[in-house]
């Protein structure tokens, strides 16, 4: 999870110190996919996404307006509200209804897991090397190719585990108009909530650089409980699951 605040204090050191290969590094982040991966699938980071026109773009056949309609009452299940960055309000509940649980925040961006051109030590001051969950080889989560979301660490507040939502659950993340499936892929902060990967943020038209992006606009996060994505890296995989569990998601909300 991104501490926005600590991240843009460092960018801005960082890019007071060395302007030249901040500017170019993220330029780079924004252009080019990972060296060892070949170019992925409209979603993953081929390439550079234009910025999202509302109403104009989503995976499935399943609509935002749809979504947002089935996610307008919250039972909240979490105990006490989620922060979206340190020193903000706690004002985020953890909400269910049939089939999902889902939460309204803003968007930080994770470029943790396997090592990137998006995703390093250089790009992202706060990179670690390791998600929380892994590929079915083992190795770590790429997140500048695979959308994922992020959940709060286990807590008195929220066990995300006590409502069928773990590694590979499958997730609508919804943003001015589209529609992005995802998998749960690493989890952050027992205090913190609304984050997702570079990879997630690039197919929505939020800008994915780890250190000045995300955005402070509303992003509904929708976690279709005791659903999987197999394996957890195949987009392909969550796309054609979290279409179905959309669609019955509506119907029954």
């Amino acid at each position: 999870m991104r501490n926005r605040t600590t991240a843009l204090v460092v960018a801005a050191g960082v890019a007071l110190l060395a302007p030249a290969w901040y500017s170019a590094a993220a330029q780079q982040s924004l252009s080019e996919p990972d060296a060892k991966s070949p170019r992925g699938a409209p979603g993953s980071a081929g390439s550079a996404a234009a910025p999202a026109r509302e109403g104009t773009a989503r995976e499935g056949t399943v609509g935002a307006a749809d979504l947002l309609a089935a996610t307008r009452k919250c039972k909240q299940i979490s105990h006490g509200k989620y922060r979206t960055d340190d020193g903000a309000r706690a004002d985020v509940p953890v909400c269910a209804t049939r089939g999902a649980v889902f939460w309204k925040a803003d968007m930080d961006i994770d470029c943790d897991g396997r090592r990137s051109k998006a995703c390093n030590r250089r790009t992202d001051p706060l990179f670690q090397p390791t998600t929380a969950f892994q590929q079915s080889d083992g190795r770590q989560l790429n997140a500048a190719r695979l959308p994922y979301v992020v959940v709060p660490g286990a807590s008195h507040r929220w066990k995300h585990a006590k409502h069928g939502i773990t590694g590979g659950t499958v997730a609508a993340v919804v943003h001015r108009g589209r529609v992005q499936y995802a998998v749960v892929g690493d989890t952050g902060p027992t205090d913190l909530i609304g984050e997702a990967s570079y990879a997630t943020a690039r197919a929505l038209g939020i800008r994915p650089d780890p250190r000045t992006g995300g955005t402070g606009e509303d992003v509904t996060y929708v976690l279709f409980k005791g659903s999987k994505a197999q394996p957890i890296e195949s987009h392909g995989a969550a796309v054609a699951r979290g279409d179905a569990l959309a669609r019955e998601f509506v119907r029954r909300n």
